[in-house]
């Protein structure tokens, strides 16, 4: 099931993040780190109702983000789809345990499902460059990479931008 996070939840989201910090650290991707994300972080998504979670057999498994707001570091980006109503999906996340078995493809199919329910016109979204496996992923959805962008607090290599028009 996925549904709307609570905010009692984010100890078990922030573990879930952790772990997947971790996991990348391993492969030396460094994606995420010690601040980011954080609980304050989660709690504005989970405030504004944009922070969902995958739930089986009573436990966390996954989350991802899907906002209406634009962050400013896309504003450079020529994207696909005219500026209107567009979804931004950020922090992904499948704990470790759980991964390559269709999960992160789960929350996938539901962001974008809920955003053609709000009529928007397309999903926007980054993924870090040095992270190949990501990339695959939403290539495979369809999704096509427009540009680049820096994020220095989270990494001092790009992100690259992908949109999926969704009409």
């Amino acid at each position: 099931m996925i549904r709307r996070a609570k905010i009692l939840e984010i100890p078990e989201i922030l573990s879930i993040t952790r772990a997947c910090t971790e996991n990348m650290f391993s492969k030396n991707i460094f994606q995420w780190n010690e601040s980011y994300p954080n609980a304050e972080v989660l709690t504005k998504d989970i405030i504004r109702r944009e922070l969902y979670v995958l739930e089986q057999d009573q436990q966390l498994k996954g989350i991802v983000v899907l906002t209406s707001l634009k962050d400013p570091e896309y504003e450079d980006i020529r994207w696909l789809c005219p500026e209107g109503s567009h979804g931004y999906v950020h922090r992904l996340a499948v704990h470790p345990d759980f991964q390559r078995k269709g999960l992160a493809g789960k929350l996938m199919d539901f962001v974008e499902e809920e955003a053609r329910k709000m009529r928007m016109d397309s999903i926007r979204l980054d993924t870090f460059s040095q992270n190949p496996g990501n990339q695959r992923f939403y290539e495979s959805r369809g999704y096509t990479r427009l540009g680049s962008i820096y994020l220095p607090k989270q990494s001092n290599f790009p992100f690259y931008c992908y949109e999926l028009p969704l009409h």
